[in-house]
């Protein structure tokens, strides 16, 4: 049996190779982890048109309904906390299946919400149950590959998934033509059942026994945090998710912004999120075929920090009227770089954190998952406490969290000390990690 069959297999494992050595997986296998990576910006994105009608449905403030963002990404940062080193106990199926089934649950009764609190509540258990898809996707990533392949994988997941932001608010915007906020989340359950079925027929198990870890809450503790204790893997973790905080504060604040501020129309601003997605693609396809391979991780990931942290600080600079008043045209072009800069930060940071980890991927892709998530809740947040009568808060919470991704990539990794920043450099492995971090092949 081979790891490219498409079909379902008795046993449902790829068998084992030497470690870091790359395989090669079949299209509906790469599909599938796609379309897992897809979940979180599918049930963020469609939802985003109705955010406006769901303050008026609901009798409840834009900050309040800004809650049920943050609330689902609470769950997806931290339930993927627990479903990590589960997967690495137990194997990357049975957690996943898990979690998709309770997914497909919670968005059903997320339709039926009838309160504001209600709909966090159950917004939360939706991101608790989801955290399984993109930490398991990512996983399985990690076991099937290594250095550059690894990268580029990332790169062609981002291709997949970076469907989703595209097609996610145009699908909102129509849905909301022939029906209320409601029939989103409606969308939503039958995506994750389709998904579900696709995972339980196509995606075979690519964790073997004799590779997986002890169970038990200390271990998975101790691996943690010998994780931790890697300074470079810990700057890797921060970068990107500081990145992603920018961008998800962009996410959280763009409908009221755009909507609201500017006076486009839900289906206008479906158009913008989508054109600044296929930015996010573009540079993540130039990342994978043309960089990766040619420039070191380092160097790329450098680059997309740097222009991120320009835009940012381009858009305080037109929000808050310094340099006169721009227009919806000049704050939309700075979205549009800032947001495809995120195609050369984050598949490179998330390549170059995972490399630190050969034996405990898992929890690896845990602790990344988490950290950005948390911090993206975090960024919205304070998004949302800005007010919702300027567009000043969201460009301030951006440029500082680009500012923060900067310091943490050049404070903790600190390229220049590892063989020239590349990929292959040698990691010291901490004690802390009892042999679950090992160096990259």
């Amino acid at each position: 049996m081979t790891d490219h069959g498409p079909g379902p297999r008795n046993d449902r494992t790829v068998p084992a190779t030497a470690p870091g050595t790359p395989r090669r997986t079949s299209l509906i296998v790469t599909l599938v982890l796609g379309g897992l990576t897809a979940l979180p910006p599918l049930s963020m994105d469609m939802y985003l048109p109705a955010l406006p009608e769901v303050t008026d449905a609901l009798h409840s403030p834009a900050a309040t309904v800004q809650l049920t963002l943050t609330a689902c990404l609470m769950g997806m940062a931290l339930g993927q906390l627990v479903v990590g080193p589960m997967s690495d106990k137990w194997g990357r199926r049975r957690p996943l299946l898990t979690g998709m089934v309770l997914y497909v649950l919670a968005t059903a009764i997320c339709a039926l919400a009838p309160s504001a609190p209600l709909l966090i509540a159950f917004r939360l258990v939706q991101g608790l149950a989801g955290a399984a898809a993109i930490v398991i996707a990512r996983a399985v990533v990690r076991d099937l590959y290594d250095g550059v392949a690894m990268a580029r994988f990332f790169s062609t997941l981002m291709l997949i998934s970076g469907v989703a932001p595209v097609v996610a608010p145009l699908v909102g915007g129509q849905v909301l033509r022939v029906t209320d906020w409601r029939g989103v989340f409606v969308v939503l359950t039958v995506i994750g059942v389709l998904l579900t079925l696709l995972v339980h027929r196509r995606l075979e198990e690519t964790l073997p026994p004799e590779r997986r870890q002890p169970g038990g809450l200390g271990p998975a503790l101790r691996t943690m945090g010998g994780l931790l204790t890697d300074r470079v893997f810990t700057g890797y973790m921060l970068a990107g998710g500081f990145a992603f905080a920018a961008l998800f504060a962009y996410i959280s604040a763009s409908p009221f912004v755009v909507q609201d501020i500017y006076g486009a129309s839900p289906q206008t601003f479906s158009l913008l999120f989508g054109l600044n997605s296929v930015g996010l693609v573009l540079a993540g396809q130039i990342n994978g075929k043309l960089l990766v391979g040619r420039v070191s991780l380092d160097k790329a990931l450098a680059t997309g920090l740097t222009v991120i942290t320009l835009a940012a600080a381009a858009l305080l600079v037109m929000t808050s009227g310094v340099a006169g008043k721009a227009g919806l045209a000049a704050v939309s072009a700075g979205l549009f770089v800032l947001m495809s800069a995120m195609g050369l930060s984050m598949p490179n940071a998330s390549a170059q954190a995972l490399m630190r980890s050969k034996n405990a991927a898992g929890s690896a892709s845990a602790l990344l998952g988490t950290s950005t998530f948390l911090l993206g809740a975090i960024a919205s947040s304070f998004v949302g406490l800005g007010g919702e009568g300027t567009a000043v808060p969201m460009a301030t919470v951006q440029l500082i969290c680009t500012l923060a991704a900067v310091a943490s990539f050049l404070g903790l990794c600190r390229p220049w000390q590892r063989t020239g920043g590349t990929e292959e450099a040698a990691v010291e492995v901490p004690e802390a990690a009892d042999e679950s971090v090992t160096p990259p092949a």
